[in-house]
């Protein structure tokens, strides 16, 4: 049975070299890659099919869907090679003389192919992660061989909120460019929040609103930051003591500067924000002796207040001002 098969396909290789004037090898190697690739794409659909009717996890039909074909393609490379390059018996000889020619033809592409072997081996992020790179920032959505996307943030939006922009980069950057992962690891940053009271209000009353309003909001992240601190510092060398949110005090130009300092999830620091900023709206007005400090002009009138604003009295022949009977005004900054 076996050899009449292989006669049958012997005859129609015959046939189909001599239709398309090819030497029999020509045709013979042609036909079996035609047919090595159909099957390579059959057990592809096959495999896949019975994974997404057993799970339907979105992230780990695209694993599999990634992952699966490459280790297809690649072996589909090596029996083709064998097959067309019959004078490379050696696998490793055949490599070695592809490489070579890939290195110097296609520079850039192997960098790329190169940074794919270090994400996979290395894996400074993930798909999921959130990173830094390039001046770029946003979510890891697709890994590619020469290529990887982010979904971006920021850039001309408020905060750490997406843009819709798909940002494509070359994996060669991760070899040039440093890195920042928001997300890997320790899962979450240290956001700061300053709030500016004037000099004349009560700032110890104020500074302790503001230590009640961050406690009440990092409750449950602290606990679960000291979880993960944990289990990060196995890879990293993590020094932190302190996870508990903290006021700092300042001052600045015109006021005195209250520093909440607090730790929140990279994805929902905007939404912390806010939360926080209205608790402080709320709580601080219901304080006469506090006040929120702003940049101010004041305009100072001589003839109603009675004296100049350098402390020189009215009629004093040495003031700057004594010849002048008008109402004149001086900008100051509070």
């Amino acid at each position: 049975m076996v050899q009449e098969d292989v006669h049958i396909v012997n005859r129609i290789t015959r046939a189909v070299a001599d239709m398309a004037d090819l030497s029999h090898s020509f045709t013979q190697n042609l036909l079996f890659s035609v047919v090595l690739i159909f099957a390579f794409w059959l057990v592809r659909a096959i495999v896949l099919r019975v994974v997404f009717r057993h799970t339907s996890d979105p992230e780990l039909h695209y694993k599999w869907r990634k992952y699966f074909t490459r280790v297809l393609v690649f072996m589909a490379l090596l029996i083709l090679g064998r097959t067309w390059f019959e004078g490379f018996q050696s696998i490793a000889t055949f490599l070695g003389l592809l490489s070579a020619g890939i290195v110097i033809a296609l520079k850039d592409s192997v960098a790329d192919l190169a940074g794919w072997i270090f994400l996979i081996w290395r894996k400074p992020f993930e798909i999921g992660d959130r990173i830094d790179i390039a001046g770029v920032s946003g979510d890891v959505i697709d890994q590619r061989i020469f290529k990887f996307s982010l979904m971006e943030i920021g850039n001309w939006v408020d905060a750490d909120q997406s843009t819709g922009r798909v940002i494509h980069v070359p994996n060669h950057k991760v070899f040039t460019e440093n890195i920042a992962n928001y997300t890997a690891d320790f899962h979450f940053i240290w956001n700061e929040l300053p709030v500016r009271i004037s000099l004349e209000s009560n700032w110890k009353k104020a500074k302790k609103i503001l230590q009640q309003i961050a406690d009440r909001h990092s409750a449950n992240i602290s606990t679960e930051a000291k979880q993960q601190l944990r289990k990060a510092a196995r890879s990293y060398l993590i020094t932190y003591r302190i996870l508990t949110p903290t006021v700092y005090t300042d001052v600045k130009d015109f006021g005195i500067i209250l520093t909440i300092r607090y730790l929140t999830n990279p994805r929902t620091r905007r939404g912390t924000e806010h939360q926080i900023w209205e608790d402080v709206l709320t709580e601080l007005a219901g304080h006469k002796d506090i006040s929120f400090a702003y940049p101010t002009i004041r305009y100072y009138d001589r003839a109603r207040e009675g004296s100049s604003p350098w402390g020189v009295p009215q009629d004093d022949p040495g003031s700057p001002q004594s010849n002048s009977g008008s109402a004149e005004g001086h900008a100051s900054r509070q």
